[in-house]
């Protein structure tokens, strides 16, 4: 994949268009720099330098490569694991069977990437090095790796072969990981897979053995990584630089993932901010894993701590959990199958989506124009009004682009307007999540180490006339009203025990940080023993990242800590 830089819009002016180009070109994203060996770098051996083991170079960035095809008499079956030891419950496996391959009505023909996130097994053990990689402290808290996730990377081929009884040549090619890289990992399977397909096992084996070679995936730091006679080179963003300099996580074409629904966007940041239950229909798995991380990623540089699923299917070992008649629960799908349009027509949040481009011949300008905006009937969020004010400028915005994505399908515009309209819809979500959680996160820093029942609202409150986010965004609006909300939502709960908690001992003292421990040692006994409304999950998390921040301090302090009980 070539270093993705985009062509400026206009011969000589320089509007927003144009400082977006600009942005993009000098983005982090995955590139395919030449063939041949890596560039001889200070990290080129440092694995093998650290004595690291057969394989453990490899399991830094997947857990496994799997290999799925089509049995006649089986259905969808694992063909094969690499490397060989890698285990997968039952469970697992059966997961990665029917989450690897389209729906059948979805007739996917050719070459289809996707993606999908599955929970593992209950009974699995869960890695040491997972829960408490040094690397993750300095990653932005929305690329950190959740010990109870696996990521699957999908690259499927379906073309039609009359030798086979059932007329089509069925195959997906998958990379187990857990690390949500989702750009960086479609394009490892861009250079992998095709040639996979022709070559088999042998050419697998290479590839993963490559794999084993490269140098941990160490935040901050330029990486060269040779795969299979090329060497890409990337950079995973720290937690110190600025949100959207890299492209490793996000999607470069998220434009296109909001078109069939632009005027509702900001509505939809909304949804997504509050944990609400929402639901994607698509016809595809690409465009359905497309929309839900393009959802996701909106409130970014906002870690979504609830469940989400790019693509999900009937066979789904959470399905029976996730499509009960009761309340919906926090979660994000996305779906293709009709079946789910009467299973869950009882969710509040409804978006359903379609093919932009008919098959066959490219379709008449002002056909697909009419498409676009007759779309928006289909979005099924009726029964949620907005806090906020819609932003009209963002919108009309929309509406030149689509014009310039419609014109670019018939040729009339070359310079690539969805991928430069992309820096710019990033860039608003961006500045609209951080009007809204800066304010937020100065005043929790100011409570450390803070209450473990509720934060103060209502004091809160006060203090966002002089320092609320109508200093920074030109949206009005009910923002009291959104606090209030978000304050009972699963992302402020998981906000206090992931991004403040950890981000207050990077910026103080070792001996504040000592302190910091006691004090949350003695809070959580406390939450214990007079049984307050804590969330179990919240109070285990919350010890997990005791832990952490204890590993994270001179040896002689972690034995000392480590030692000390709840007093």
């Amino acid at each position: 994949m070539a270093l993705r830089g985009l062509a400026a819009s206009g011969p000589s002016s320089r509007g927003p268009l144009d400082e977006a180009v600009a942005a993009a070109e000098e983005r982090g994203a995955p590139a395919v720099l030449a063939t041949g060996g890596a560039p001889e770098d200070d990290e080129e051996d440092e694995g093998r330098g650290r004595g690291l083991l057969r394989w453990d170079g490899f399991s830094a960035w997947l857990h496994c490569v799997c290999v799925v095809g089509f049995d006649l008499e089986l259905g969808q079956a694992v063909e094969v694991i690499y490397p060989q030891h890698s285990k997968l419950t039952d469970k697992e496996k059966t997961n990665i069977c029917y989450l690897s391959f389209p729906d059948s009505n979805s007739g996917c023909l050719g070459d289809t990437q996707f993606c999908f996130r599955f929970r593992q097994s209950s009974g699995r053990r869960v890695s040491l090095h997972c829960l408490l990689d040094h690397y993750d402290k300095d990653l932005p808290v929305y690329l950190k790796k959740d010990p109870a996730y696996f990521y699957g990377y999908v690259y499927f081929r379906q073309v039609r072969d009359k030798s086979l009884k059932r007329g089509y040549f069925q195959k997906s090619l998958v990379l187990i990981s857990k690390l949500p890289y989702i750009h960086f990992f479609h394009t490892v399977l861009k250079q992998i897979a095709p040639e996979y397909f022709e070559k088999s096992e042998p050419y697998l084996e290479a590839a993963c053995n490559d794999v084993d070679r490269w140098p941990a995936p160490v935040p901050g730091k330029t990486l060269h990584l040779p795969i299979m006679g090329v060497v890409m080179k990337v950079q995973i963003p720290t937690c110190h630089d600025k949100p959207g300099t890299t492209q490793i996580a996000q999607l470069t074409q998220q434009v296109v993932c909001f078109c069939p629904v632009f005027l509702h966007s900001q509505m939809l940041w909304e949804l997504v901010l509050l944990g609400e239950p929402l639901v994607v229909m698509a016809p595809s798995p690409s465009e359905s894993s497309e929309t839900v991380l393009a959802l996701v990623n909106c409130i970014s540089p906002l870690k979504y701590f609830s469940d989400f699923r790019p693509y999900f299917t009937i066979h789904d070992s959470e399905f029976k959990e996730y499509t009960r008649t009761q309340a919906p629960p926090s979660v994000i799908l996305g779906v293709t199958n009709p079946f789910f349009a009467k299973t869950l027509q009882h969710w509040p949040h409804i978006i359903r989506i379609g093919d932009l481009k008919p098959a066959g011949e490219i379709p008449n300008t002002w056909v697909l124009l009419f498409t676009l905006f007759s779309f928006i009937y289909f979005l099924g969020v009726y029964s949620y009004k907005p806090y906020l004010n819609r932003d009209e400028e963002i919108i009309n915005n929309y509406r030149r682009m689509y014009v310039l994505i419609a014109f670019s399908f018939k040729g009339v515009q070359q310079k690539r307007p969805s991928e430069a309209q992309s820096v710019i819809l990033r860039r608003y979500f961006l500045e609209l999540t951080q009007s809204f959680i800066i304010p937020l996160e100065r005043y929790v820093a100011s409570l450390m180490p803070f209450s473990l029942t509720t934060i103060p609202s209502e004091e809160f409150m006060k203090t966002l006339e002089k320092t609320g986010p109508q200093l920074t965004s030109r949206i009005k609006g009910d923002w009291i009203g959104l606090y209030r909300h978000f304050l009972k939502s699963p992302n402020f709960d998981e906000v206090l025990c992931e991004e403040d908690l950890l981000l207050w001992t990077q910026k103080h003292t070792e001996v504040e940080t000592v302190d910091l421990v006691l004090k949350l040692k003695n809070k959580l006994l406390q939450a214990d023993r007079e049984h307050l409304p804590v969330k179990p999950d919240t109070m285990e998390k919350l010890r997990t990242h005791i832990d952490a921040i204890i590993l994270a301090l001179p040896e002689d302090l972690q034995g000392i800590l480590l030692k000390t009980g709840m007093t």
